[in-house]
């Protein structure tokens, strides 16, 4: 007697234990595109501080279609007892499975380094960047036998309320299956002791209504505090995480060397787009130590660049300006030299800066002006909820944050994290602390800084 062919393929996973994988998403992972991921680190150069957290968009995309299983689950229950609430039927759970694998596909290599701070190109969720990638190579191909890949485009890339509103939120809300497995997987990685309770899966519900997906905190017309209590728990773990991983001032050093030789290389055209949309980290690295930008100083430029990352010679802090202590000189500094595209503001005062440091010191440093990130907000505060008192209303859990200290104390912290910074290649404090008073003296009158050398 002939077996039958299994349907399932399983992988273990050190975060969720055993992971099931359909043979068609195994066609889908076995793709060059979707294996490139392997190549790209989930948290960047994070692993500069944190030796473990060389974790990637490989093994979180796996667990993302396996967190949104248990979530659709969740909500396939509460609609089996529940008229108001909506159930998740078997074709959509396919395209989303299919979805959450193929969410983190448009990445490219320290993505967030070179979208969020250079602007040169445009983030790694625009729809035109799913239409491009989902329609490539052996990935195309293998979406188009399976006959999904117009109905992931729909979720994935631009909405054209052509598909209901909960399997765009499944993985786009704010507290949704990619939050809840990188968080999970960060601090398994990183070895920080930051965690949540999984039950907070089982509260998810898909208003039949409005076809949205909502967190039920609401039972016998009283507050689960405990729901909420695990919501607000998710919502800190990702704040610490911000504060303690994703902007140490190890890894902000990082992200400006290797952005910066990316801009540049992008710049004078040695470099385009679509070679970083299918790069690996350690394949764009290697490329860059390698160009000719076609101008002897640029190009020698970015080969010191690349020696100093190869050796981890990172590059010094000289100036910190955090946001608390230059709020109202902010948006000025962000609108002189940090608007997306136009980089040249920037690139004449480092020159400047550089110039002014060779006549002060009699040799040459490098310097550079970063902002990893241009605002900081708590767009977490987004997740839909249901509350004691609103009826069958859900609301944005920001609607109530007049009642929630501890959502208030969030929305204050985030945007406290912000940070301009000047690196410079000189290891003497001394030179560093000159430095220091000039670049200061460069900068608009009032601004502070908080860094003492």
């Amino acid at each position: 007697m002939v077996a039958p062919a299994r349907t399932h393929v399983v992988l273990r996973d050190p975060v969720h234990g055993d992971v099931e994988l359909t043979r068609e998403e195994v066609r889908i992972v076995d793709t060059p595109e979707f294996q490139r991921l392997r190549g790209i680190k989930q948290l960047g150069f994070a692993y500069l501080v944190y030796p473990g957290a060389t974790h990637t968009r490989f093994e979180h995309s796996i667990g993302v279609a396996h967190v949104l299983d248990r979530l659709v689950a969740a909500v396939n229950r509460r609609a089996a007892a529940d008229p108001a609430c909506r159930a998740v039927a078997d074709d959509e759970r396919r395209l989303l499975r299919m979805a959450a694998l193929l969410h983190d596909v448009t990445h490219i290599p320290f993505g967030h380094n070179i979208e969020d701070q250079t602007g040169l190109l445009p983030r790694h969720d625009r729809p035109e960047r799913f239409a491009a990638v989902l329609d490539h190579g052996e990935l195309g191909v293998v979406l188009r036998q399976l006959g999904v890949q117009d109905a992931l485009l729909s979720i994935l890339g631009e909405d054209r309320g052509a598909v209901a509103p909960y399997l765009r939120q499944a993985l786009a809300d704010t507290i949704d299956a990619d939050l809840l497995d990188y968080l999970r997987r960060d601090a398994h990685y990183t070895g920080l002791e930051l965690r949540y309770d999984s039950r907070v899966l089982d509260y998810f519900r898909i208003d039949a209504a409005s076809r949205r997906i909502f967190v039920d905190c609401e039972k016998n017309g009283m507050l689960r505090e405990d729901i909420l209590s695990e919501l607000l728990r998710v919502l800190e773990i990702r704040y610490h995480f911000s504060e303690r991983v994703y902007y140490h001032h190890a890894k902000i050093a990082a992200g400006a060397l290797l952005s910066r030789m990316v801009e540049m290389a992008l710049r004078a055209g040695a470099l385009r787009a679509e070679d970083l949309q299918w790069s690996t980290d350690q394949s764009l690295i290697d490329r860059l130590g390698a160009l000719d930008l076609g101008d002897a100083r640029a190009t020698e430029r970015l080969r010191r660049f690349h020696a100093r990352f190869a050796r981890r010679a990172l590059p010094k802090r000289v100036l910190v300006l955090p946001y608390y202590a230059n709020q109202e000189r902010q948006q000025e500094l962000l609108d002189t030299w940090f608007r997306p595209g136009h980089p040249e503001p920037r690139f004449a005062w480092e020159d400047a800066m550089e110039r002014a440091a060779r006549a002060a010191f009699g040799r040459d440093l490098d310097v550079i002006l970063y902002c990893p990130a241009r605002a900081m907000q708590l767009k977490e505060a987004r997740t839909l909820v249901r509350f004691p008192g609103s009826g069958q209303r859900i609301l944005p859990l920001q609607h109530f944050a007049a009642e929630i200290p501890r959502l208030r104390d969030l929305e204050e912290s985030y945007p406290r994290l912000w940070k301009l910074y000047v690196f410079c290649s000189e290891e003497d404090r001394d030179v560093r602390r000159r430095l220091q008073a000039m670049c200061l003296e460069a900068l608009p009158k009032g601004c502070r800084n908080v860094l003492v050398l």
